[in-house]
């Protein structure tokens, strides 16, 4: 196995008995389909197992909003396992470790990206739902400010050696909009690294906001991660972004064995996430899940799609800000403070107007098809 992956590795496997295996590193499309049904397996497989495990650990939510009427509603979901994002990040560093090229930069930035983000979810719900914290009757964990710092600490490190990387490539440092074929300007060096950590840091915290029904966050990210490997596999590849009126990115094709180990984790997840759900992701899963799509967004140049296609996302994230800042200014202004919406993030505004949790998520899986299709569309429109 050893002289294998060396061989691998040295670009000699076709010299070797293996040499059938330079399909996983010759076609691209190849290895992100494989990516898909490994990632989709694995999580399949083992989830029974991680479930058990974490109610063993006594890992379970505890909803508790501020309302009576929304403890109401949530109720069902306490005691149901969370840090479920624990199998999706392995089911996507597996596929990525076993299928994707190694001795690619962005591989190799969007495996830090994955685990440094999972890492300071884990350690976000660890301190929120273990039976200490639990018995004292606190859900605090990580600080906003804290998680944050950890957020655009990684997002600084992967924007900045990200553009060292493609200093040479003008095509890796535009910013590129739907329907155009030239980027609208180039990035210099502190704008890229600020511009991308808004990417990342935003698109972590958007797919964490959405995260609080069954099936929400993870099968919006499903749809999202198909749009990118489809994006990445044309971006990737020379002839087809040529043919296709995109820009091409050097060795940013990887990203679609990316986006394929996302999608397939994001399915198998599905299967136990769905109403009535067996497990929560969690911020171990939605701040990696979001953190890593941003990542692959930036490296393709595909930051205004994302926002197109993670319509969703972005949604939720805005009514919170929104809500969050409405409220401070009628409370400095009139004295009380007033809210837009019923409760944010959105999906719980729409919950208190009747619709059930299924009509929400349902609702929401079909808008986000939607706008995955018209930007899908854009590629033929160009």
């Amino acid at each position: 196995m050893f002289y294998v992956l060396t061989q691998y590795f040295e670009g000699g496997l076709e010299r070797t008995p293996f040499g059938f295996l330079r399909v996983f590193h010759l076609f691209t499309t190849f290895q992100a389909t494989c990516a898909v049904m490994l990632s989709f397996l694995v999580t399949v497989v083992l989830a029974p197992r991680v479930i058990a495990w974490l109610r063993k650990q006594r890992i379970g939510d505890n909803p508790n909003f501020d309302e009576a009427t929304m403890n109401a509603l949530m109720h069902t979901k306490k005691g149901v396992p969370t840090m479920g994002g624990l199998l999706i990040i392995g089911a996507i560093v597996g596929a990525v470790f076993l299928l994707a090229d190694l001795r690619n930069f962005y591989v190799q930035m969007a495996l830090v990206c994955v685990v440094w983000l999972g890492a300071v979810g884990a350690v976000d719900d660890w301190l929120k739902l273990t039976a200490i914290r639990r018995q004292t009757g606190s859900r605090q964990g990580l600080s906003g400010k804290e998680k944050l710092l950890f957020q655009v600490g990684l997002a600084v490190i992967l924007c900045w050696f990200t553009w060292n990387y493609g200093q040479n490539l003008p095509e890796a440092r535009g910013l590129f909009v739907p329907f155009k074929q030239t980027p609208l300007f180039s990035f210099s060096f502190v704008t890229y690294v600020i511009f991308g950590t808004l990417v990342i840091v935003g698109a972590s915290n958007s797919v964490n906001l959405t995260d609080g029904l069954d099936g929400l966050a993870a099968g919006c990210m499903t749809l999202t991660a198909f749009s990118f490997l489809v994006l990445a596999l044309i971006i990737g590849d020379p002839k087809l972004s040529q043919a296709l009126l995109f820009h091409h990115v050097a060795a940013a094709g990887q990203m679609a064995v990316v986006a394929g180990a996302i999608l397939g984790a994001c399915m198998g997840f599905l299967w136990f996430n769905c109403n009535p759900a067996k497990v929560f992701m969690g911020d171990t899963g939605s701040l990696a899940l979001g953190g890593l799509i941003g990542y692959v967004a930036i490296v393709i140049r595909q930051e205004i799609m994302l926002l197109m296609i993670g319509g969703i996302f972005a949604a939720e994230a805005v009514s919170v800000m929104i809500q969050v800042y409405y409220f401070k200014y009628t409370r400095i202004r009139f004295g009380e403070g007033r809210r837009v919406f019923l409760m944010a993030p959105l999906h719980h505004h729409f919950q208190k107007k009747g619709w059930t949790e299924t009509q929400v998520v349902v609702r929401f899986w079909l808008i986000s098809a939607m706008l995955t299709a018209l930007a899908l569309a854009t590629i033929k429109l160009r």
